[in-house]
């Protein structure tokens, strides 16, 4: 045998270890999704009477979403969600973003320190500072609010700050004192030209942000305890849980009821969502 012939040869067995690594991968990842979308078509009975991979008599059983969506409230709980999303989107990119370009363009004594404390904070469990937060809450009254819900997301985040900040850097300076030469004001310099430049981070940040509000859960069961009027799309699904058991056929139809407007939003904007990952992840 050649030496092209065993490069060949290892090649071949390279590319078929790789595939099957790739396809064994899929298939994990894959089998709960999988497992959700069978034992949401199952009727009572199949649930109660087959395994958990056995197929339904027919995927045409919608019953299943219908009681989901109605005894969990969950129109309720995408309109808080909604609400609490927009929001806390909004307050997170305009707080973030002023900020980086507070600690960006101007150089005073403690600005070091303070992207230092930013850091520090970010290492902290937030479990750790539960007993602080929740104390804070209770004084302000905002335990059972929406609105004090929305202030402790919107928070400090951390990891928004850092992503303006790496734009900012390669946003030239003279811009800022071209327009401030021009008679433009430091908010002006902000809103009017570094802003709209901040476009990928912006959508960086939105998925970021977006994806961890939408399906908060924690922070959610503690602080909106009424459940009747303060449910959101994480704590909905848990109206199927109790102590004598789980209605897993309503949860996994839940739980595709609640994946449907994510999906639809990454088809949709899938484009500007790989551009801003993109963007957020190279620097330059």
């Amino acid at each position: 045998m050649t030496h092209s012939s065993k490069a060949k040869g290892k090649k071949i067995i390279a590319r078929i270890v790789e595939y099957a690594v790739l396809i064994f991968a899929s298939f994990w990842a894959l089998l709960p999704l999988v497992s959700c979308v069978i034992t949401a078509f199952k009727t009572p009975e199949e649930y109660q009477s087959t395994n958990v991979m056995t197929l339904p008599s027919s995927f045409a059983y919608i019953q299943n979403f219908i009681d989901a969506w109605s005894q969990a409230n969950m129109a309720l709980a995408f309109r808080n969600s909604v609400i609490i999303l927009v929001f806390v989107l909004f307050g997170s990119i305009l707080t973030g973003s002023m900020l980086a370009y507070v600690l960006s363009r101007f150089k005073f004594h403690g600005n070091a320190l303070i992207k230092n404390l930013f850091l520090f904070a970010s290492l902290l469990p937030g479990i750790a500072m539960q007993v602080s937060v929740y104390q804070i809450m209770y004084t302000l009254h905002w335990i059972n609010s929406i609105p004090g819900y929305i202030v402790l997301m919107c928070g400090t985040d951390v990891i928004s700050i850092y992503i303006f900040i790496q734009y900012f850097e390669n946003i030239s300076v003279s811009l800022d004192e071209a327009a401030i030469m021009d008679g433009c004001s430091y908010f002006g310099v902000f809103f009017r030209i570094l802003l709209p430049l901040l476009k990928p981070a912006i959508v960086t940040v939105m998925i970021l942000k977006g994806v961890s509000t939408y399906n908060e859960y924690y922070n959610a069961n503690l602080y909106l305890q009424d459940k009747t009027k303060l449910v959101t799309v994480a704590t909905s699904l848990y109206k199927f849980t109790g102590p004598l058991g789980n209605q897993y056929n309503y949860i996994c139809a839940g739980v595709i009821i609640t994946m449907l407007p994510a999906l639809i939003m990454f088809l949709l904007f899938q484009k500007q969502i790989y551009s801003g990952l993109t963007n957020g992840a190279v620097k330059g």
